[in-house]
């Protein structure tokens, strides 16, 4: 191998380093309740850099954390965490992905995970949801359209 080959590889290698060391970890705690209520996601809008993670912890017993059909990303995989745990995702594709607590859907138990650009937000805002989780969607895409503003 030449020199120059060496360098390569060490800066490939290097590259890749710095980019696993510039993802971030951050927290959703699962509450029975919170600041905005009962059976919430705390925080409830996530705003991620590809490569981050997301711990969501179950905080209070009774909870699961999952995607919602229709609003994850092209390319995405889908999650369902089990009741009563904790759950550790890396968020790789941009996009919009929507999460729900299976027991609590109806009770407004959602949030907005935004990893990147909000690419598949139009396509998932058309979703229909059951109960209260309505009305929290339609505040957490105003509060969306009120961030994406803001970083304009």
């Amino acid at each position: 191998m030449t020199v120059l080959m060496k360098l390569a590889a060490a800066l490939i290698a290097l590259g890749i380093a710095a980019t696993a060391a510039d993802a971030a970890e951050f927290e959703v705690k699962m509450l029975n309740k919170g600041a905005k209520g009962t059976m919430v996601f705390e925080p409830d809008l996530v705003k991620l850099a590809p490569g981050d993670s997301l711990r969501f912890r179950a905080t209070d017993k009774g909870h699961n954390v999952e995607t919602i059909k229709g609003m994850v990303p092209d390319g995405a995989a889908a999650f369902v965490g089990k009741m009563n745990e904790e759950l550790l995702v890396i968020f790789d594709q941009p996009g919009l992905y929507g999460i729900r607590c299976k027991p609590h859907y109806g009770l407004g138990m959602v949030g907005l995970i935004v990893v990147g650009e909000a690419a598949n937000a139009a396509q998932a805002s058309q979703i229909k949801h059951p109960g209260k989780a309505k009305k929290v969607f339609a505040d957490l895409f105003t509060q969306l359209g009120t961030v994406a503003a803001a970083s304009n």
